[in-house]
């Protein structure tokens, strides 16, 4: 099942990195950046630990990841956060949560709305935490300056 989850998130995230026209030779760490990502979080959850922490630890790794692959293979972040970061997003729970709006089932489509808010945000605030990481290690240490 962890072999069909990893080879399933990799081709979500290189292929949204092809629909984002992400350069082609950047398609492969693309698809790795999104492929780590959704193993901390597929590993988390499968620990027993709440989806929303799960999404919050992937992304962090997504952040780190995109940011060391820019560095090495000198490209903007954003090609790796967006390609990275789309196995992690909850499209389905999303569009479940429209259902049952539709449905006029509201107290189950707010519920699944509040919890695809949550999970939103900690994609974010997952993201952000990358980023702030980057810029005290880049303050304190000289290290993984990205120009």
């Amino acid at each position: 099942m962890l072999l069909a989850q990893l080879i399933t998130s990799y081709v979500a995230a290189a292929g949204f990195g092809i629909l984002f026209n992400a350069p082609k030779h950047s398609l492969f760490q693309c698809g790795m950046v999104g492929m780590f990502g959704w193993m901390v979080y597929y590993i988390l959850v499968e620990q027993g630990l709440d989806a929303v922490p799960a999404s919050l630890f992937g992304s962090m790794l997504v952040g780190i990841l995109s940011q060391l692959c820019a560095k090495i293979f000198k490209m903007p972040i954003i090609i790796f956060n967006v390609s990275g970061i789309i196995p992690l997003v909850p499209g389905g729970l999303a569009y479940d949560a429209m259902r049952k709006f539709v449905e006029n089932d509201y107290y189950t489509a707010v519920q699944l709305s509040a919890k695809v808010m949550l999970l939103a945000g900690a994609i974010a605030i997952g993201l952000m935490f990358s980023e702030v990481i980057h810029q005290l290690m880049k303050k304190t240490s000289g290290w993984l300056h990205i120009e």
